[in-house]
C-alpha cells in the first residue's frame, strides 16, 4: 500500500472533474435521440475516432495481462494478440467501406441486412443479447478485476470500494454523454494513459533495484525472456506462440476490438464517421498506435519486475493483504507502480483510472447500443419514442455495470478471460470476412457456427476430454486444442451452407445494391443463380479486395518494423534497428502507392 499526498489527489481530482464535466456538457445534446445517444449523429472525425479507438483498448487489465504474459513466457507471448494485426489492417483496406455504406446504427442490425425471414431476427435478436449483455459482463469484469488488484494492492482497497469509486464516476459520464461523452473523454483519457504509462516505465526501469535499461537486459532473471520472436528451436512454443497465431487464431477467432471484418466498438466507431474515409483513417490510425507502439512501456516494466519480484511468492510477502485468489503473475505491474514517487504516483494512477473509464465507458455505450436498437426496438416495443430509446439507453447501462461489477470478484486473472473468449469463438471469424462476398452464405452459417463453436469448446474443456484427447498421455498435442476446434466448427458450418437454402434474390440484391462489395461470387450470383435477370446491379470499376489484401501486407510490414525497430532500439541492438528502419521505408513508400491506386474505387468523395 502506497501513501499519497496533497499533489496526488490534486491531479487524480482535477481527472475525475474534467471526465464528469465533459459528460454533464453533452448530455442535453445527446439525449435528443438514439442516433445521437448511440453514434453522435455520425458526425465524427477520423483522428477521435482513431484515439477513442486506442484508449478503448487500452484498459487497466491490458497492462497487467501483457505482464502476466511477459514473465511467464517471454516478450515473444505477445504474438498471441499481436497476430490481430492482420484483421485490423483487414478492416482498414477492405471492411472499412463497406460498414459505413451499410448506414446501420449497430454491426448486429447487419443480419437483418446480409440475411432475411425468421433466422435472421433470431439471430439479431440472440447476439445482441449475448454480445451486448452476457459477453459484455464478461469482458467488463476482467477489466475491472484488473481496477480490483491494483487498487488492493496500491490504496489497499477492498474490491468493492474500487468498483464504487472508479465505477460511480465512469457511470455518471456514461450515462449522461452518451457516445459522444464517451469519445471527448476518450480523448482526454487516452494522453493521460499513455503519459501515465511511458512516465512509469522510465522510472520504474531506473530504480536501484534495476539499476537501468542496460543492467536490466543483462540481469538473469530477464536474459531468457527478451526475444521479440519465440525460440525456434522449441517446436511448441513456436506453434503456440506464432504460428497458430498467425496462421488460423487472426481470421478464425472472434475477440473484441480485433474482430475479422470489423465489429462490436470498432464497427460503432466506423458507423460513426462522417464518411468512408474517415472511417478508414480512424482505424489505421488505431491499428499503428495500438500495435506497434503502446505494448513497449507495459514490456519494460513487466521485464523490471522480474529482478523486483522474480516469482508470485516474493509478491505475496510484498503484499499480505492480496486474497490468495487473486494472487497472480498478472499482479507484479501494480505492486512495481508502488515504487513510484509522488507526484507521478499520482499522474500514473490517474493514468490508470483513465485506462478503465475509457474501456469500461465503450463497452457500456457500445453493450446498450445492442439491448436498445437490436433486441428492446425489434421485440419489445417497436413503436417505442426516441425519447424511451434513450431512456431505456440508460437503464441499460446502469444494469450491465452492476452486473460485471458483481462477476469480476468471481476471477481470478485477465488471461482466463482471454483463453476463454479466444476458444469460444474459434471457427466462426472466417463467416464474418466471408459474409460480404460469398453469396451462399446464409442465416444459418452463422447460427450452426456459433452453436457448434461453443459445445465443441465446452466439450474439450471438460476435464475427462482434455486429458484423454490432449493430457500428458493424450493422442494429440496440447497445442492442437483450438485448430480443431476450428476446423470442427468450420467443415459444420459449410456443411448447413450448402444444406439450407440460400437468402432470396430480394434479400441479396437489397444487400449488394446497399454496400456493393463485388467480387467474382456476386458476378456469378447475378448471372448465373438471380432469377431477377432484368436486375440491372452495382458494380465498382475494380474490385477492391486484391489491391486490399496487398495493402494489408505492406501494412503489416509497416507496423510490425515499427514495433521491432521500436524494441531493438530499446535493447541497444543497432544493426536491426537500421535494417527494420529500412524496411518502415520501403513499406510507407509501396504502400501509398497502391493506396493511391486504391483509394479512387473505395473512398467516397464527400
Amino acid at each position: 500500500m502506497i501513501a499519497l499526498n496533497i499533489s496526488d489527489y490534486i491531479i487524480i481530482i482535477f481527472f475525475f472533474s474534467i471526465t464528469l464535466f465533459i459528460g454533464i456538457y453533452v448530455s442535453k445534446k445527446s439525449g435528443k435521440n438514439s442516433t445521437e445517444y448511440f453514434l453522435s449523429g455520425r458526425t465524427m472525425p477520423w483522428w477521435l475516432l482513431g484515439v477513442s479507438m486506442v484508449a478503448t483498448t487500452f484498459s487497466t487489465d491490458t497492462p497487467n495481462f501483457v505482464t502476466d504474459i511477459v514473465r511467464n513466457e517471454g516478450v515473444s507471448a505477445n504474438w498471441m494478440w499481436w497476430a490481430f494485426l492482420i484483421t485490423g489492417l483487414l478492416t482498414v483496406f477492405v471492411y472499412a467501406k463497406l460498414w459505413r455504406k451499410s448506414d446501420l446504427k449497430t454491426d448486429i442490425e447487419f443480419y437483418e441486412l446480409r440475411y432475411g425471414g425468421k433466422p435472421a431476427k433470431f439471430l439479431r435478436a440472440f447476439r445482441a443479447l449475448y454480445l451486448g449483455f452476457l459477453f459484455n459482463v464478461f469482458a467488463m469484469a476482467g477489466v475491472t478485476l484488473a481496477a480490483i488488484k491494483i487498487g488492493g494492492i496500491m490504496l489497499g482497497l477492498e474490491p468493492w470500494e474500487t468498483i464504487l469509486f472508479a465505477g460511480t464516476v465512469t457511470l455518471i459520464f456514461s450515462t449522461l454523454g452518451g457516445f459522444k461523452g464517451v469519445v471527448y473523454t476518450d480523448f482526454i483519457l487516452f494522453f493521460t494513459a499513455m503519459t501515465g504509462a511511458i512516465g512509469a516505465a522510465y522510472y520504474l526501469v531506473n530504480i536501484p533495484e534495476v539499476g537501468g535499461i542496460q543492467a536490466l537486459l543483462t540481469h538473469e532473471n530477464v536474459v531468457d525472456k527478451l526475444s521479440i520472436l519465440p525460440d525456434f528451436s522449441n517446436k511448441e512454443a513456436l506453434i503456440t506462440l506464432l504460428i497458430i497465431p498467425l496462421t488460423v487464431q487472426w481470421w478464425s477467432s472472434w475477440y473484441p476490438g480485433a474482430e475479422p471484418g470489423g465489429g462490436g466498438y470498432i464497427a460503432q466507431r466506423m458507423l460513426a464517421a462522417k464518411n468512408e474515409n474517415h472511417a478508414i483513417g480512424a482505424t489505421f490510425f488505431f491499428n499503428i498506435m495500438h500495435y506497434a507502439l503502446r505494448p513497449w512501456p507495459w514490456i519494460l516494466v513487466a521485464l523490471a519486475s522480474l529482478i523486483v519480484f522474480p516469482d508470485v511468492a516474493s509478491i505475496k510477502d510484498a503484499f499480505p493483504n492480496i486474497a490468495d485468489d487473486k494472487l497472480g503473475h498478472d499482479l507484479a505491474y501494480s505492486a512495481m507502480l508502488t515504487k513510484l514517487p509522488n507526484g507521478l504516483l499520482g499522474l500514473v494512477l490517474a493514468s490508470l483510472i483513465a485506462a478503465y473509464m475509457s474501456t469500461i465507458s465503450t463497452h457500456l455505450n457500445w453493450g446498450s447500443s445492442y439491448i436498445v436498437n437490436d433486441f428492446y426496438k425489434q421485440h419489445v416495443k417497436k413503436n417505442a419514442s426516441e425519447k424511451e430509446l434513450v431512456l431505456i439507453g440508460k437503464i441499460s447501462t446502469i444494469i450491465l455495470m452492476v452486473f460485471s461489477a458483481i462477476f469480476a470478484l468471481y476471477l481470478q486473472n485477465a488471461k482466463q478471460l482471454f483463453d476463454i473468449i479466444i476458444m469460444f469463438g474459434a471457427g466462426t471469424g472466417l463467416i464474418f470476412i466471408l459474409r460480404w462476398f460469398w453469396w451462399r452464405i446464409n442465416a444459418w452459417s452463422e447460427i450452426s457456427a456459433m452453436i457448434v463453436s461453443g459445445f465443441v469448446s465446452i466439450f474439450f474443456s471438460s476435464q475427462l476430454i482434455n486429458d484423454i484427447f490432449f493430457g500428458i498421455n493424450g493422442f494429440l498435442p496440447n497445442w492442437s486444442k483450438f485448430p480443431l476446434t476450428v476446423l470442427v466448427t468450420t467443415i459444420i458450418w459449410i456443411i448447413v451452407t450448402f444444406l439450407t437454402k440460400p437468402e432470396s434474390d430480394q434479400t441479396l440484391i437489397k444487400f449488394y445494391n446497399k454496400t456493393n462489395p463485388g467480387g467474382p461470387s456476386w458476378t456469378y450470383y447475378f448471372k448465373s443463380v438471380c432469377k431477377q435477370k432484368e436486375i440491372n446491379y452495382l458494380t465498382s470499376k475494380k474490385w477492391i479486395v486484391p489491391s486490399g489484401i496487398l495493402s494489408v501486407l505492406l501494412g503489416c510490414v509497416l507496423i510490425y518494423s515499427i514495433l521491432f525497430t521500436t524494441g531493438f532500439w530499446i535493447y541497444g541492438d543497432i544493426k536491426s534497428a537500421l535494417i527494420t528502419t529500412i524496411l518502415i521505408i520501403i513499406s510507407i513508400y509501396f504502400l501509398i502507392k497502391v493506396w493511391g491506386n486504391l483509394k479512387s474505387d473505395i473512398l467516397k468523395k464527400k
